[in-house]
């Protein structure tokens, strides 16, 4: 296919051409996959300035999005694309193809700096969804910045750098600048922009803005990060959103309120009165881990079905199911994309629905995009990130809600992109009185974060007692 670039795409490539380190913060859609193949085909057959290049991506994305756009391209079709995947053999036998591009995933990253060492010699580093590496304390994020200030050129892309807030900034933008813009350390990052929150102790889990340091910090960005949203290059069909309230019977009414009660109050009561005594890092670490298991059950059963304590299903209601196939006999055949969190939501939709096809590899992909298939059932993570789902269909039915808000976005965004010729539809089928509206207002009002899973735990039971 002859490739001829939209403006933002010129204004993309141009800007990666005068800026060695840089961050493309694109909205999905927007064809950062294209962008960034062009851009090291420039570098290295017309520049002459590198030699080879790494990408770093999710698995699905690396396996799949990378050599799929190569191949797609005319323009492209020249370079040769090797994925270091599989088990260890095949990765070492990549390793030694000579090869234009070496795609791996962010899971071996670790692996790829230890058995390279000293003779890392990739000239151009590309890490596809930079806000995977936002935690300076992961050992990926560790191992990459021991060795990517060796290439000349480095290539962050995303659509979400920020997920959680602007603490999540500073690992991602020193893998690009050694710290130049935002400083050394996350400590001097901290001090410069951030207030102590919510803290005990000497433990602080809620770190605030200062005032006016949104600003300088977008200001100290300004000149290697390029931010374009798709509202302002793209004419996409529209995007519209639906929620479905389910209502539980009075049986699974009953087994939530119980387990609401024996559960949620007294976590509030150990979250409020833990002692100094019981060591800090407690309160932030465990109760925390705590509120996300229960929160976890309560939306299990809001779905359906739960995990007793020996991992046995134990089936609740089929409320969302009975929607989800009004939902689909309402569409009268057109393809669904049907996101669900738990092995047991996989378990009953595939029951219910025969035709569904869970989500592989590269196979189901084309099989989805040719057609082929009525129902694709999805995890948020699997459709998280540089999926091309758009040809295939243009309803999302959410059977499960998640707590993140950048997978939320990421996973409706596979439809809704370049490419999509239908207005897309979010259905979200809400559980009538349980957590799952608590959820959906978080990613209403964009507070998708352990915070928000606490504070809407809080409240939820509070006013259930008065």
């Amino acid at each position: 296919m002859k490739y001829i670039p939209r403006k933002h795409q010129q204004l993309a490539e141009e800007f990666c051409m005068t800026h060695p380190r840089a961050a493309l913060l694109l909205d999905m859609g927007l064809g950062k996959t294209v962008i960034t193949l062009t851009v090291l085909n420039r570098l290295k057959y017309e520049e002459f300035a590198i030699r080879k290049a790494l990408v770093i991506a999710p698995k699905r994305v690396a396996e799949d999005t990378w050599s799929r756009e190569q191949a797609k391209w005319d323009h492209l079709k020249h370079l040769r694309v090797v994925k270091i995947m599989g088990a260890k053999e095949k990765r070492l036998a990549a390793l030694e193809t000579d090869a234009d591009i070496y795609v791996i995933n962010r899971e071996n990253v670790e692996w790829l700096v230890e058995t390279l060492g000293t003779k890392w010699d990739f000239d151009a580093v590309v890490i596809d969804e930079l806000s995977s590496f936002k935690s300076a304390k992961a050992k990926r994020w560790k191992a990459l910045r021991k060795v990517i200030f060796r290439a000349i050129y480095v290539y962050g892309l995303t659509g979400t750098p920020a997920p959680n807030g602007y603490m999540d900034l500073w690992p991602e933008i020193y893998l690009l600048d050694r710290g130049e813009r935002l400083g050394r350390t996350l400590g001097a990052y901290r001090t410069a922009f951030f207030n102590p929150g919510a803290h005990r102790g000497h433990v602080v889990f809620d770190w605030r803005l200062k005032p006016g340091a949104r600003q300088k910090i977008d200001a100290l960005l300004s000149d290697i990060c390029l931010s374009m949203g798709k509202d302002d290059w793209l004419d996409l069909p529209e995007r519209s959103y639906n929620t479905i309230t389910v209502t539980l019977d009075r049986k699974a009414r009953k087994l939530y309120e119980q387990f609401k009660t024996d559960k949620i109050l007294p976590l509030l009561r150990e979250r409020e009165g833990l002692s100094l005594a019981e060591g800090e890092d407690y309160d932030s670490a465990v109760i925390g881990d705590m509120a996300a298991q229960i929160s976890g059950k309560l939306l299990q059963m809001a779905n359906g079905a739960v995990y007793d304590e020996n991992r046995e299903v134990f089936r609740i209601h089929d409320a969302k199911l009975d929607a989800l196939e009004e939902i689909a006999d309402t569409c009268a055949g057109q393809p669904i994309l049907v996101l669900y969190n738990y092995q047991h939501d996989l378990e009953r939709l595939k029951e219910r629905f025969p035709q569904a096809v869970r989500m592989g590899g590269s196979d189901t992909i084309t099989a989805w995009n040719n057609g082929e298939i009525p129902m694709l059932l999805c995890q948020p993570a699997s459709a998280g990130h540089g999926l091309n789902l758009q040809e295939g269909g243009h309803i999302i039915v959410w059977f499960g809600l998640t707590w993140s808000l950048e997978l939320y976005q990421q996973a409706n965004d596979r439809l809704h992109r370049m490419g999509q010729r239908s207005a897309v539809i979010v259905h979200h089928l809400v559980a009538a009185d349980t957590l799952d509206e608590r959820v959906m207002a978080a990613l209403t009002r964009k507070d998708a974060t352990q915070k928000g899973l606490l504070d809407a735990l809080k409240s939820y039971i509070k006013e259930g007692l008065t």
